[in-house]
Parts: structure tokens; sequence; C-alpha cells
């Protein structure tokens, strides 16, 4: 018998990178390990001229729909208030 696998949540992140030329960068992902490493080699438009980032924040959610609601409203927070929850202020 196969295990239910809709019944499993995969868990989903939430995340702030901090860019080389000081920006932040906000994302959201089931695999943060994998996408801040895709973001370190170059293959994120964003970050690419950016190099190298940082990973600072770091925040788990429960699925896809609570951290994509979460990435937009940390996205509409202003720098200051960015940096403080990062603790780089």
């Amino acid at each position: 018998m196969l295990p239910d696998v809709t019944s499993a949540a995969t868990p989903w992140w939430v995340y702030f990178l901090r860019c080389v030329d000081g920006t932040l960068y906000c994302g959201a992902t089931s695999d943060y390990e994998r996408r801040v490493l895709r973001h370190g080699r170059g293959q994120v438009k964003y970050t690419r001229g950016r190099l190298p980032v940082e990973l600072v924040y770091l925040e788990l959610c429960d699925d896809k729909s609570a951290a994509l609601r979460r990435e937009n409203a940390l996205k509409r927070l202003s720098r200051t208030q960015k940096l403080k929850l990062a603790e780089l202020a």
C-alpha cells in the first residue's frame, strides 16, 4: 500500500538574502538549501549580478499558500523593518 502523500504537507520557507550591494532579496521555496545554492551560483536573475549573497533570514511556513502570503507581506515592509527582522539593523 502506498502512503497518502496528500495528507503530508510539504514545508515551505520564506527567506531573505543580503546581496553584496546591500540589497535584500525575499523569496519563498520548498527547498531553501537548493534555492540558496542556485542564487550563489548566479542562476537567479536578480542576484546574478549581486554576488556573493548571504542567507540572513529564514522562516518556516505550513504550506505553499502560507509561504507566498508571508513573502508578499515581507516584501511590503520598509527596508528598516526588513533589516530589523533579519537583525541586521
